[in-house]
């Protein structure tokens, strides 16, 4: 009788048991789970694609590198030839505010005017080179400004020139570099190495890797056309281009910058390398004289047609 009394006892409990168990984990009745659906492949919609993946597939634009502060140098491209010719703004970052808007006009006139670039030709325009040094000055790292966002002051325009290492980028390159060059009379700083900058690598590796027919820097302010030249001679190609620039644009025309001694300067850099490169001078700090420059890219772009 007491085993059949355990027996008894034993069954009743596993029931229980059981019981409790299936309770437990059955969810309440108050509860409100969705599954989240599971993504293959097929699936997923363009609208899904990374915008970085949409942007490699870009090929107007290319980020060149990043300035100190992690503002992106982007070179913008204008038809499909294998000729390029390259264009730099914004070395001087704020100092030189105009050469960024002109470089801005001319990327405006090819994007309103793709006819004007021969088949043959690529036009690459990076409008700003020291994007950390036109913040100071304008506010904006990228994209179009107006003279009203420009600040006033001398003393801000002046440290505009320089990057986030307030290293002058125009004293970086490797031709007579130094680590202390002249701006006019004032010392400045040229950086600890040659391409100490990440702007400048940037644009070191670019030309590099693209080798363009040929490059124009603006900077202000001087009014002229200037060739290049780095202790070999001014390169034959660089005196064609020199005088075909100042004679459409009406800008005087000089063999080399001699105002005043440069060090480190990109253009002499380019031409070391064999590039034949020009710097074209604004006449003064404010406007972009786009009419004369207008002409001047014009007018390369007929010699390096086919």
């Amino acid at each position: 009788m007491k085993n059949i009394i355990v027996a008894v006892l034993f069954v009743v409990l596993v029931g229980f048991g059981v019981y409790f168990a299936v309770q437990y984990q059955r969810p309440s009745e108050d509860a409100n789970f969705e599954t989240a659906p599971i993504v293959t492949i097929q699936d997923k919609k363009e609208s899904d694609t990374p915008v970085i993946e949409q942007e490699q597939e870009n090929d107007r634009e290319t980020i060149i590198g990043e300035s100190v502060n992690g503002s992106e140098i982007v070179a913008f491209h204008y038809g499909t030839g294998d000729t390029e010719i390259l264009f730099v703004g914004g070395i001087h970052g704020g100092y030189a505010w105009n050469t960024v808007l002109v470089a801005h006009e001319a990327m405006d006139y090819l994007e309103k005017n793709p006819e004007v670039i021969p088949d043959n030709m690529r036009v690459t325009v990076i409008p700003v080179l020291n994007p950390d040094g036109l913040y100071k000055v304008v506010g904006a790292h990228t994209g179009k400004f107006t003279k009203e966002d420009v600040s006033p002051l001398r003393d801000v325009q002046v440290s505009g020139r320089f990057n986030a290492h307030m290293v002058d980028l125009n004293r970086n390159f490797d031709c007579d570099w130094q680590s202390t060059g002249m701006w006019q009379k004032t010392p400045v700083d040229g950086g600890s190495a040659t391409f100490s900058e990440p702007e400048s690598m940037a644009i070191k590796k670019y030309v590099e890797t693209n080798k363009p027919k040929a490059v124009v820097a603006w900077f202000s302010s001087a009014g002229g056309v200037f060739s290049s030249s780095c202790n070999n001679g001014i390169l034959s190609e660089t005196s064609i281009i020199n005088d075909l620039y100042a004679e459409a644009s009406g800008y005087p025309s000089y063999d080399s910058f001699d105002f005043y001694a440069t060090t480190g300067d990109m253009a002499n850099w380019l031409s070391k390398i064999n590039i034949p490169a020009i710097s074209v001078l604004l006449t003064t700090h404010e406007d972009t004289e786009w009419s004369k420059n207008k002409a001047g890219i014009e007018a390369l772009l007929n010699y390096y047609k086919k």
